[in-house]
């Protein structure tokens, strides 16, 4: 791992569980020599991505915001998703997810809430593992096979648990479902209580992107009901790969390749 590398990564340990980190923490966890460390940490205060706080610690700084800020005016899934997704939650009265693929994991970009939307709902900048959900599955059955072939040799036990197969046949029999029903439908996959039906988006190219869901809880709608929505859904997905594809440049997948490791 590069020295630049170790920089970026010190940003990866804060977490809403641990917002905090003394520079002493830091240090140990870099596992680098404390004036490596200090050195830079110095760079990322000066840059704005930390700030000091009491007793030598550090917090997140005010350049995160400002990104996520120019993120959430130029990028093109969130542009070309979030009007449709608040559409669709007008529409049905429950809560729409917009997502992208990250690496193994995927990332909530949008969440737009519905009525009584369920506690545990995806929300903006969290990840979790693609294998999950109705917002991953709808990704994970587009991949190429390549990469279908990583994160099948390292997620193999969480890909059983989710009723994807026990083995490597089964699990790209079961994707080849979900391609052809052009969603994925889960019930408490990843959050009991919740059902979730989602829809790939894809690039000019036909590349998967990311995913738009809808989301609500069971205590409110049965499952076979909430089926009903599935055309919408995928209709409301068409759109939104449509609008991306009108861009005057395409989007390319996410820089880092399928099967990396990615933090948190």
């Amino acid at each position: 791992m590069s020295s630049l590398e170790k920089m970026l990564g010190l940003l990866d340990v804060f977490t809403v569980e641990q917002p905090i980190w003394s520079s002493e923490d830091l240090i140990r966890h870099v596992g680098s020599p404390a004036s490596t460390c200090y050195r830079y940490l110095k760079v990322l205060h000066r840059a704005g991505f930390l700030s000091r706080v009491a007793n030598k610690s550090y917090v997140l700084g005010p350049r995160v915001m400002e990104l996520d800020r120019v993120s959430r005016e130029s990028d093109p899934v969130y542009l070309a998703g979030s009007p449709v997704g608040q559409d669709l939650t007008l529409e049905t009265g429950h809560s729409s997810l917009l997502c992208i693929l990250f690496s193994d994991s995927v990332m909530c970009v949008q969440q737009t809430r519905g009525h009584e939307a369920p506690t545990g709902l995806f929300a903006r900048g969290q990840r979790r593992p693609l294998v999950a959900g109705a917002s991953a599955k709808s990704i994970l059955a587009h991949l190429p096979m390549h990469q279908l072939r990583i994160l099948y040799s390292r997620h193999a036990a969480a890909v059983s648990a989710v009723g994807l197969g026990a083995d490597w046949e089964t699990f790209k029999s079961e994707l080849k479902q979900i391609r052809q029903c052009g969603y994925s439908m889960t019930v408490g996959d990843y959050n009991a209580g919740i059902v979730s039906i989602a829809t790939p988006l894809f690039n000019r190219d036909g590349e998967v992107l990311g995913s738009l869901a809808l989301a609500a809880s069971v205590s409110l709608i049965t499952p076979d009901a909430f089926r009903a929505f599935a055309p919408q859904i995928v209709q409301a997905g068409k759109e939104v790969s449509a609008r991306i594809a009108a861009n005057d440049y395409v989007v390319a997948l996410p820089a880092r390749a399928i099967g990396q490791h990615a933090p948190g």
